[in-house]
């Protein structure tokens, strides 16, 4: 069996055989996905808020790795605190002993949450997150139940796929966690009918949803917090994809003025290197779970809290800092919906243009002339959401720009920026979906014909 080449080697001699990789040794549905979008490009760098190929060209990139990226791909800042500490050959997971870098990420993360919040528990990524906040909320109420909202997403490990709004996650992988159950984004006669029983344990819930971006009505959050107060459940925030930033806020929880009991962050806290996560936790929550010595670890992750991520974090916390990043996401977020908003009005088939700092979501819908919503019925029957594909696509080969579908089946087409993007490429991703957003409009024969192509392909994927 021959030596395993070095990473510089492969980089330089083998980036060309990603796909053909990916085809045999991981997923090929991934694959035929991105064929079938035409996203299949050789990437071979990033950089700030652009992917750049093998071919030099620069791609905005608006995906950003589902929000991971929020201080730019490859700050230098952030490498140099991973190469500090592997030049510090540090004392790493020492497991039955602690370490200072993960202490004092825990205080700079505290420093900037509610006050209800007094404790850390570390985490490896968005999802164990949200497990480990399953588990203390069950141990410190000694209550069953977990209440999650409609259409959340909250990860994919089993744990916090049982809080997944969504059907298309939880197909086939039941059965799933017992006692969660759902209750409709929104609506606090639910939540409270819900909680008449006194078995709920905690309501967790995105302050934003990241599937749809759906931004949380007024009132309905402080509403929830109370309600779930006095029936003595616990109140979680899942800031993975909403914190650090991302809103316009350092966590999004600030814009009602929130103390909850509980907040998962991840995704952005990576810097976009180590995997990371960590649940914020009140002290009543902590003494509750962890009550004695023979307790003391009772939940833990053999990774959570290295030094390596920890680094990561510092940094980035540092970065978003140093370089105004939360203030510079409310501006450039109000900015793109002061240039978005008014497509509502000039488009038929635009239907909503919402957001909340640089989390941005533009929903579509079906034209009034018969014709061409005779053809969008068509396509939509083949395969539901396929409409928003003919935002996206273009927007990848003609503009340079990549973005996503917010959701399965949904015609919303999602936009989640690196908090260091600038002005100009904000006004030029505008002026490009304008552009698009006109052409799938005036085009109903070549809607459908993409959208048969598409559906062609995915009933292919299906099918193998």
């Amino acid at each position: 069996m021959p030596s395993p080449p070095d990473v510089r080697q492969i980089l330089s001699e083998r980036a060309a055989e990603a796909m053909a990789l990916n085809d045999r040794h991981l997923n090929p549905q991934l694959g035929r996905i991105v064929r079938t979008l035409g996203l299949d490009r050789t990437w071979v760098r990033g950089e700030g808020a652009h992917l750049i190929d093998d071919r030099g060209e620069r791609y905005l990139d608006l995906l950003n790795g589902y929000g991971v990226f929020a201080v730019g791909r490859n700050h230098p800042d952030v490498i140099a605190a991973l190469r500090d500490v592997m030049d510090a050959r540090t004392a790493n997971l020492p497991q039955l002993g602690v370490t200072v870098l993960t202490g004092v990420l825990g205080e700079q993360l505290l420093a900037r949450a509610p006050a209800s919040l007094d404790a850390m528990v570390p985490a490896n990524s968005g999802t164990e997150a949200v497990e480990a906040a399953i588990k203390l909320s069950r141990a410190a109420t000694g209550r069953p139940r977990i209440l999650h909202a409609e259409h959340a997403f909250h990860g994919l490990t089993l744990g916090s796929l049982s809080l997944n709004g969504n059907a298309e996650f939880r197909d086939g992988f039941g059965p799933l966690l017992a006692d969660c159950d759902p209750v409709p984004f929104g609506d606090l006669d639910a939540l409270e009918r819900a909680l008449t029983a006194r078995d709920v344990a905690a309501f967790i819930v995105e302050p934003v949803q990241g599937k749809g971006v759906n931004v949380a009505p007024d009132g309905y959050l402080q509403g929830a917090q109370e309600r779930c107060r006095a029936a003595g459940a616990l109140f979680v925030c899942d800031e993975v994809q909403t914190g650090l930033g991302r809103t316009g806020r350092f966590l999004a929880l600030e814009h009602w003025g929130l103390q909850p009991d509980m907040v998962c962050v991840a995704k952005a806290l990576s810097g976009g290197f180590v995997p990371v996560g960590a649940v914020l936790a009140s002290r009543a929550v902590m003494d509750a779970v962890f009550d004695g010595m023979e307790r003391g670890v009772r939940h833990g992750s053999t990774f959570g809290g290295n030094d390596l991520a920890a680094a990561a974090g510092l940094a980035t916390l540092a970065v978003i800092e140093r370089e105004g990043l939360v203030e510079r996401s409310e501006r450039l977020g109000a900015l793109l919906l002061e240039l978005t908003r008014p497509l509502v009005d000039r488009y038929e088939v635009v239907r909503e243009v919402r957001g909340l700092g640089l989390m941005w979501a533009i929903e579509l819908g079906a034209p009034r002339g018969a014709v061409s919503r005779s053809m969008f019925g068509a396509v939509e029957r083949a395969q539901p959401g396929l409409f928003a594909q003919l935002i996206t696509v273009p927007l990848f080969h003609e503009h340079r720009i990549l973005c996503q579908v917010a959701g399965h089946g949904m015609n919303v087409v999602k936009a989640l920026p690196a908090l260091v993007i600038s002005e100009e490429e904000i006004r030029r991703f505008a002026a490009a979906l304008e552009e698009v957003v006109a052409g799938a409009e005036r085009m109903p024969s070549a809607m459908a014909r993409f959208g048969w192509r598409m559906a062609r392909g995915v009933r292919r994927r299906t099918a193998a």
